[in-house]
């Protein structure tokens, strides 16, 4: 193989590099990473800690479990890795219960012999990080053109659901739920990709960490539109989990639950994957706030009406 040779710890990192024309120079990938769907044949040199069967409140309390004791939730196979050889280690430091941070890749990078890869780290807030960080890694594999041309691409296509976005008669109040209990709004980029498809963000804020929410508080708000993507769930992970939320006397009140507009979201592919697929993620929020004016077939795989 010629060129770097490369190993992507971040779900949203690997698909980053497929997207900038380098997906045949990985060599090992995280756990997690699972798309494009060749990268599964790589070894995986991560693995978590939290048991994650049960529900959204089980993970909750197992991850800050762990947390309390002041040790990481990965586990990284620093032998395997080493013997990877990699030129280039991708990682993040947006969310050290999401992936594997650098702090996790201490033991394997201070025993090192030999020259060291080197390290990328990405923290991406908000969408204007995330094409930062499609620049970030293109420097780092020396493909910064392709970098470019997948960003102009890439934000090409958001700028045409926003433009038919603006078209709509009104744009919903939305609620994107990242976790279900306890109950947290999507923030970072989420605000800015319910805007973009014609909708109007509740709760958080475009480039502040996903904040916590009261059930009171979305009592209150009463939203017209209530997308549940609950960060590293499935679609059918998330309708497990729903009875944390419709068991409660209050959610049968909402209009959104009242009218229909409830909807469950693939949140581990695409919304909690801050990379290319968050234009895929904004087509699904536009065709459910607007299916006159967008089909873009998502529906069944990426999300379903409740």
């Amino acid at each position: 193989m010629t060129g770097p040779r490369i190993v992507s710890l971040l779900p949203s990192a690997t698909e980053i590099v497929a997207a900038v024309g380098m997906a045949d120079h990985l060599v090992g990938r995280s756990h997690q990473c699972d798309f494009p769907v060749d990268v599964r044949r790589l070894p995986a040199l991560s693995e978590t800690k939290v048991r994650l069967d049960g529900t959204s409140r089980d993970i909750d309390r197992r991850v800050n479990e762990i947390i309390a004791q002041g040790v990481s939730v990965y586990r990284v196979d620093a032998e395997r890795l080493r013997a990877l050889k990699p030129d280039v280690i991708l990682t993040q430091t947006q969310c050290a219960i999401c992936a594997v941070t650098p702090g996790d890749l201490q033991d394997a990078l201070c025993e090192w012999t030999g020259m060291a890869p080197t390290l990328v780290s990405l923290e991406p807030n908000d969408l204007g990080d995330v094409w930062g960080d499609v620049r970030k890694v293109g420097a780092a594999l020396d493909a910064e053109g392709a970098a470019e041309r997948a960003i102009v691409g890439l934000q090409g296509r958001l700028a045409a659901i926003r433009a038919t976005a603006d078209r709509a008669a009104y744009r919903p109040r939305v609620a994107a739920i990242e976790w279900i209990d306890p109950l947290m709004a999507g923030g970072n980029w989420m605000p800015e990709l319910i805007e973009a498809a014609g909708g109007e963000s509740l709760f958080a804020v475009a480039g502040q960490h996903s904040p916590w929410l009261d059930r009171a508080a979305l009592a209150a708000a009463d939203p017209d539109v209530i997308l549940l993507l609950p960060c590293g769930f499935t679609i059918d992970q998330s309708l497990a989990d729903l009875p944390l939320l419709t068991s409660r006397p209050e959610w049968a009140r909402l209009s959104a639950v009242r009218r229909g507009q409830v909807y469950v979201i693939d949140g581990h592919h695409y919304f909690n994957r801050p990379g290319p697929r968050l234009v895929e993620s904004a087509e699904m929020i536009a065709e459910i706030l607007h299916p006159d004016l967008f089909a873009f077939g998502h529906e069944g795989r990426g999300w379903v009406r409740l």
